[in-house]
């Protein structure tokens, strides 16, 4: 592809709680994407912030005019105020990157080299562990790329992240897309499209701290496997068959207790035994109840997010910059 000066690329960042990150990420993108062929715009999402983050980003919007917002009415989730902002983005291609400097602005360049060369699809994943993570972040991310790529539908490199670059092909696409949980990682590379891995070293984050809890890793690795097969049931209709068939070699044993004459006991054993089979069917019925639950808030049709204000007016269906 060749750099046409009238092309824009649209940068989506997503924030919540970056207030002292904002100025500084507009600086370091502006210097690297003057360096392009390209106009640009910078959309950046205020995902329910409880700091002033939305107050930075309305000063730097009111000082440069290719800075725009996007302020959601809560906090909805990263991928949906990524689907925000890519909902109105209007370049020829899309940039999505965290606002922590962990993305490093300067890899714009080569994702662009790889986009030009006819890519539609340019995404990174990290080269080695995040050195800048605490232990516990290192072990949940990697269980949590090695859990959805054995139970699910696709494969994630390790440390798949959510610095990008997609061509408006896709856009276009990605936007016709109506889910309740979203796992942007997992359904980009579910579209398919010609699509080129970028390996990167994390920057130090610029200030803040990382806003996401055990918990909620834990939540996001459920809903992602989930979102993308149906294997977990699969799994324990083999785990139930397997257990059932197992219980078939107890029968001889109780036939020769019995013809004996000595009488089968063993209250603990019993009692283990219900324990076992009781959490077993918990088990399977706890899965079962997250897929209908999933069904159930797939079928109210509520939007992936609200949107409180925003300098980017939706008139016709036809977006324009105020």
């Amino acid at each position: 592809m060749i750099p046409d000066l009238k092309m824009k690329l649209s940068v989506i960042i997503p924030c919540h709680n970056e207030q002292n990150n904002v100025g500084f990420l507009i600086q370091a993108l502006t210097k690297t994407l003057n360096e392009t062929e390209y106009n640009f715009e910078l959309i950046f999402v205020d995902d329910g912030s409880s700091d002033d983050t939305v107050n930075e980003i309305k000063f730097n919007a009111g000082i440069y005019p290719n800075v725009f917002y996007i302020e959601l009415s809560k906090n909805f989730g990263k991928d949906n105020a990524l689907k925000a902002g890519i909902s109105m983005a209007t370049g020829s291609a899309v940039i999505t990157m965290d606002a922590d400097m962990q993305h490093p602005p300067g890899m714009i360049i080569k994702m662009l080299q790889f986009w030009e060369e006819g890519y539609d699809i340019v995404y990174t994943y990290r080269e080695n562990a995040n050195p800048h993570a605490k232990l516990y972040q290192k072990v949940t991310s990697r269980l949590f790329y090695k859990g959805i790529n054995m139970l699910s539908d696709i494969k994630l490199e390790d440390g798949t992240s959510d610095f990008r670059l997609m061509d408006e092909r896709v856009i276009k696409d990605l936007k016709l897309i109506d889910e309740h949980e979203l796992f942007l990682r997992g359904i980009i590379k579910w579209a398919g499209f010609k699509q080129a891995g970028i390996p990167y070293t994390p920057s130090k984050r610029h200030t803040g701290e990382v806003s996401y809890s055990f918990a909620k890793l834990v939540k996001l690795a459920i809903g992602s496997i989930m979102a993308f097969s149906a294997r977990p049931l699969y799994i324990m209709t083999g785990v139930g068959l397997t257990v059932s068939l197992m219980t078939i070699f107890y029968i001889p044993y109780v036939l020769i207790s019995f013809a004996e004459g000595y009488a089968v006991n063993g209250w603990a054993s019993i009692i283990a035994t219900i324990a076992f089979f009781g959490g077993l069917q918990l088990m399977v019925l706890s899965i079962i109840g997250v897929y209908v639950g999933k069904i159930f808030m797939q079928s109210k049709a509520r939007p992936n997010y609200l949107i409180r204000s925003t300098n980017l007016v939706n008139v016709n269906n036809d977006l324009i910059r105020v």
